[in-house]
């Protein structure tokens, strides 16, 4: 019988730990287990063990070299003018022991998901540890060592011959993924993300369309800082629905980094709660209408653990499982088992309170020219249908 999702998770996977003090956290995994948990919406029938992916597939995406330093990184064997060629030993991406095989579980942790959902365990899976969307082929960036969605979508193409369509609502642009497949017509990126002017990693044009055989595959809508609830949906809902209309993917892996909220401490977005509860219900109603409902999720940036991304990633779960719709006051035992041990006051309520900032007097310019991004996509959108008719 196929279940309608599976959850990916072990607690090997908090092993991916550069440092104490790192903004990359993966304790917000058992923050966000734990809350599902205490409202009765997950039970052990529903999580899965990952299995670490084998260097072979890791070389669908990753240089034997590269591999090869990440291990050595590991055991304290690589020296340091090596080691930041790659990438390894920067202030974003510091050595920890055991690297490699951590980094090596998150990405059997996404390979797990696709296996569950192309063999018909499962309708939906979960693999809230992946989603590290700035790994390249040769070198470590932005917190992310292996790319567990490139080797995923590589994957899913040599093993099951899919058209993926990749879905990125990080407030970081999807770049790693976006370049992997550049040149690629069977697989589409589609990235929503604070524009790349004040924001790592730069990348993320609104012209990035891609390029020889992948022109007219790869789609990106940067917004402007401080954009607001009301034109980040906007943005997304008319912008996403057709490029999956013009793709036509067989599954959907969507990337699911809750940094657009206005908490979070490395972007400049001012996103509330409501659009966590729209993405996962967006990506469900696609994933139905084109894939037989065939739909990844993984996980990504997220650097307010306490306030934003338990609630933020618990509505994936709760859409994938058809979960009557929650509201109100967070489980007392979550709140009084966490605040004590929360540097912050955490989340107490699922929404965000009325005055959690004051009005933002651009809003009306910030709107305009994310709708002007918009309207290049869709048009862009259309000029390739009418090549296509000719």
């Amino acid at each position: 019988m196929t279940k309608d999702a599976v959850f990916i998770y072990s607690d090997e996977l908090l092993s991916y730990r550069f440092s104490k003090n790192h903004p990359f956290n993966q304790f917000r995994l058992t923050l966000t287990l734990d809350l599902l948990k205490e409202i009765g919406a997950i039970s052990n029938d529903d999580i899965i063990s990952p299995r670490i992916a084998s260097d072979e597939e890791l070389r669908l995406i990753h240089d034997p070299a590269y591999i090869e330093a990440v291990k050595k990184a590991g055991l304290g064997m690589l020296a340091e003018d090596i080691a930041e060629n790659y990438g390894l030993g920067t202030e974003d991406t510091p050595i920890f022991t055991g690297m490699h095989e951590a980094s090596a579980l998150l990405v059997g942790g996404t390979l797990t998901a696709v296996d569950h959902v192309m063999t018909d365990k499962s309708k939906h899976a979960v693999h809230l540890g992946g989603g590290l969307h700035h790994g390249f082929r040769g070198k470590a960036s932005g917190f992310c060592i292996y790319n567990d969605s490139s080797v995923a979508i590589k994957y899913l193409q040599e093993k099951y011959h899919a058209r993926v369509l990749y879905i990125d609502t990080d407030a970081h642009h999807g770049d790693g993924v976006q370049w992997s497949f550049y040149d690629d017509e069977s697989v589409c990126t589609y990235s929503i993300h604070e524009t790349g002017r004040y924001l790592f990693p730069g990348t993320g044009n609104v012209n990035e369309w891609g390029n020889g055989k992948g022109y007219g595959f790869s789609f990106n809508i940067p917004l402007d800082a401080f954009t607001e609830d009301e034109s980040w949906l906007e943005c997304y809902k008319e912008s996403v629905w057709e490029v999956a209309n013009y793709f036509k993917p067989d599954i959907i892996l969507t990337q699911n980094g809750a940094d657009a909220h206005y908490y979070d401490p490395l972007t400049h977005l001012s996103a509330t709660i409501n659009i966590y509860k729209e993405i996962p219900k967006i990506a469900h109603e696609l994933a139905h209408q084109y894939c037989d409902g065939k739909w990844i999720a993984v996980g990504g940036g997220g650097y307010d653990i306490w306030r934003v991304v338990p609630r933020a990633w618990s509505h994936i779960w709760l859409e994938m499982i058809n979960f009557p719709s929650v509201s109100g006051e967070l489980p007392p035992t979550w709140v009084n088992n966490w605040k004590s041990k929360a540097p912050i006051p955490i989340a107490t309520t699922w929404e965000d309170p009325n005055d959690m900032y004051k009005p933002i007097p651009r809003k009306q310019e910030i709107t305009e020219k994310n709708r002007k991004n918009l309207e290049r996509v869709l048009h862009f959108i259309q000029q390739q249908k009418n090549t296509t008719k000719k």
